[in-house]
């Protein structure tokens, strides 16, 4: 009776370990596809942030704010 109390306790520890191993790569995989498909910021934000500080962006700046901004999220 004894040797089934720790399997059981065993058996439910391993499990939660398990489902919190596995719902943190399922999380992770589903929050970088929601950002690949809607990034906190795109070019027209960036133009608009520029047309508040009264400048007209380039295309190039705008490329370029744009690049600085995807290098550490492309992997």
């Amino acid at each position: 009776m004894q040797m089934q109390i720790w399997l059981l306790i065993i058996v439910i520890v391993s499990a939660v370990v398990a489902g919190l191993i596995i719902g943190f790569f399922v999380s992770q995989k589903y929050t970088k596809k929601y950002l690949s498909e809607n990034p906190p910021i795109n070019e027209d934000m960036i133009r608009m942030m520029y047309s508040q500080m009264g400048r007209k962006p380039s295309e190039k700046q705008v490329r370029q704010i744009m690049a600085s901004m995807n290098i550490g999220t492309k992997k």
